[in-house]
């Protein structure tokens, strides 16, 4: 062994000797079950805090669980908790156990996957020590020498451990100076890499949660790569009971507003290793964004911003000129155990993290951050009002937009809310009388942004909205009028922004995850584009309204036909309808919501399968990947389609779809709702006015 690996060996060991010394013999933690009054029936055993900083550690605890973070750099090397030296994967690297990361691509180039960078701290700084609390600081200082090989932000990652806390916080403030070059930000997290001997059940909801295998069976020898390298079929997994099962970190993505606690449980011992996200005002691209959560590794991910099921519409595109500064979290890492010798140590265990996620909620937005950075309760606004839906050719009333989502985000175009990713959002649902509040809201100009179950489009407040400190705004009675032209002649699925409604095959028997048997998730599947080929082997879908049930008879996801390994063929979807009478010299409607598109276009022909060029093209749109990413819906499209009276015949008439540009299985589209309405006098004629 050369002398500088023996001096490198031994101050490791050095460090974990002072680890074990530092973090003290503790009391075994019972799991806290909330009593009848909801607060903490068996309370965690603390004692004083304690901060120990080393050349190259610096090490926290206050009794109940205890950090050791590398300095300067901020990767979390160690969790201790419960008599458990490391929670963390020591077979793993120092720097790969729990980290910061973001991915980039430098001068404003595009069409590359971009560069990895684990913004590794050069500065440490103590930003607060006392009984109650300890925050620290590992910063890094972006300068132009750097240009090129580091991301141009200033970045400051900041843990804070509080007294009592069976968990540990965390959060980051980013920062582009004017000036500094221009570049691409595709992606931005905090990773965590558990024991992969200790833990092995995953949960990330109520209905999905499951032994998962190991990392190890991913391997060449034990699994089967399949159509992409995150899917891989086990072969020959260690425990026999995955074998042929498919895994892959997609199944297990969740939307944004549903993202509040997932993890990991140690069944020996019973250790909960949980990530609670109590607020999500930094997250990008609104509450229907989809995120990576937990999966095989075991992996914890608290994503703060991705492009996956957006594409290219939300990678964060900076200037050389432009000055941007944003906080992401905290998030709280919770760690809960379990002794007391139950029925379902995994389940309590899980309520319990659900618990927690509620108390840290309430908590929202923290007043204990030392940073101006992340603004207290009293330094917020808070925004209220009711919501109208005006539908004539639904109601001659005004009715309750009952559970829309309402938001606040950037100044922007209707609907832009779900490609923005800079600044800041903030939403709520409205109740059944269509009342919202938004509160905590940071101090900032916005828009009012609103869409509405059940009705198509998107609303926006003709009004900008600016939150100051303090303010109580009442906005009083909004009314939302979706685009409609003329009475419902007919329509397919649910104007709610997915595809969920929609037929979902059973998958290949050769590709399952048993977690989505019987599941009402089961798009959630592996290869279920491939079951429309199957399917429809030589001709394509063909629904007829009055006879068809799109439950039924409409498949979830408009892709291509495969020929062969390499070929690919476009498809054609025909709607067929009869019309009593047709008004020539009218016009009528076509609408036509999608829940998602890949690199596809999407024509139009009324009646004529040859006609070209197309009553209408969207044109190529799209870079979700939902298909391949087992997603129902990705970004929203609404295309509003005039059909000249001249166009349609009385009797029985077809509408086909197309959707062309076919060089891949993953290409495709996926309807959310689909509306012929007739002219405006014709509800005349229908006594609906």
């Amino acid at each position: 062994m050369s002398l500088s690996n023996t001096v490198v060996f031994l101050t490791r060991f050095l460090s974990t000797i002072i680890i074990i010394l530092c973090i003290t013999a503790r009391d075994s933690l019972e799991l806290h079950l909330p009593s009848s009054n909801g607060t903490s029936a068996s309370p965690p055993v603390s004692s004083p805090l304690q901060l120990l900083i080393h050349d190259q550690y610096v090490l926290i605890d206050n009794g109940i669980v205890g950090l050791n973070i590398s300095k300067p750099e901020g990767s979390i090397n160690g969790i201790s908790y419960n008599g458990v030296d490391n929670l963390l994967e020591v077979l793993n690297p120092e720097f790969n156990r729990g980290y910061w990361d973001l991915v980039w691509i430098g001068n404003g180039s595009i069409g590359k996957k971009g560069s990895l960078d684990r913004l590794e701290g050069t500065d440490f700084k103590v930003m607060l020590e006392n009984e109650e609390q300890i925050e620290v600081s590992f910063s890094r200082t972006w300068n132009f020498s750097l240009e090129g090989k580091l991301v141009p932000l200033n970045v400051d990652k900041r843990f804070i451990v509080l007294r009592g806390s069976s968990g540990f916080y965390s959060y980051g403030i980013y920062e582009h100076v004017k000036g500094w070059p221009a570049f691409n930000l595709t992606n931005t997290r905090i990773a965590f890499k558990p024991r992969k001997d200790m833990f092995h059940y995953m949960a990330i909801a109520d209905n999905r949660q499951r032994y998962m295998p190991l990392p190890d069976d991913r391997e060449p020898d034990r699994g089967q790569e399949l159509a992409y390298p995150e899917a891989v079929l086990l072969v020959n997994p260690i425990e026999p009971e995955f074998k042929g099962e498919v895994d892959d970190k997609y199944e297990y993505s969740v939307e944004n507003k549903d993202n509040r606690v997932h993890g990991w449980i140690s069944s020996d011992p019973p250790i909960g290793f949980w990530q609670i996200t109590p607020g999500d005002e930094f997250r990008s691209g609104g509450p229907l964004k989809q995120c990576l959560t937990s999966h095989v590794g075991p992996t914890n991910l608290a994503i703060f911003h991705s492009t996956h099921y957006s594409g290219e519409d939300l990678i964060m595109k900076f200037g050389s000129d432009e000055e941007w500064k944003k906080v992401y979290g905290p998030i709280f890492m919770y760690m809960n155990s379990f002794s007391n010798g139950g029925d379902d140590p995994l389940q309590e265990l899980w309520e319990d993290a659900k618990n927690q996620m509620k108390v840290e909620v309430q908590s929202w937005p923290y007043d204990f951050l030392e940073s101006n950075e992340f603004p207290a309760r009293d330094q917020r606004g808070n925004i209220s009002g009711r919501l109208l839906v005006h539908d004539r050719y639904v109601s001659k009333e005004h009715m309750p937009a009952d559970g829309a989502f309402v938001g606040l985000a950037a100044p922007g175009d209707v609907g832009s809310w779900q490609r923005e990713a800079k600044g800041y959002q903030f939403w709520a649902r409205a109740d059944k009388h269509g009342y919202f509040s938004i509160n905590n809201t940071r101090v900032g100009n916005y828009n009012l942004y609103a869409w509405v179950p059940g009705f198509i489009g998107d609303y926006q407040y003709d009004v900008p909205v600016t939150i100051t400190a303090g303010v109580e705004m009442d906005v009083g009675c909004l009314v939302y009028e979706p685009s409609r032209d003329g009475p419902t002649l007919w329509e397919i699925g649910i104007p709610d922004r997915t595809a969920a409604e929609f037929f979902v095959p059973d998958p290949n028997p050769k590709y399952i995850n048993k977690l989505y048997v019987n599941h009402t998730d089961k798009f959630r599947q592996y290869g279920l584009w491939e079951r429309y080929t199957d399917l429809y082997p030589e001709t394509d879908l063909v629904y007829t309204n009055g006879l068809n049930d799109y439950k039924k008879d409409w498949f979830f996801a408009q892709v291509t036909r495969k020929v062969d390994n390499n070929t690919y063929q476009d498809t054609t979807w025909q709607i067929r309808f009869s019309l009593d009478a047709v008004e020539d010299s009218e016009s009528y409607k076509l609408r036509i919501a999608l829940a998602t598109a890949h690199v596809s276009e999407l024509q139009v022909r009324i009646n004529d399968p040859k006609a070209n060029p197309p009553d209408f093209s969207s044109g190529v749109i799209g870079k979700d990947n939902t298909i391949a990413r087992h997603g129902i819906h990705g970004l929203y499209w609404l295309f509003n389609i005039d059909v000249p009276g001249s166009k349609l015949v009385e009797g029985n008439n077809t509408i086909f779809l197309t959707r062309t540009n076919s060089t891949s299985p993953f290409q495709g589209i996926m309807y959310d709702y689909i509306r012929l309405e007739g002219p405006p006098d014709l509800n005349k004629n229908l006594g609906l006015q």
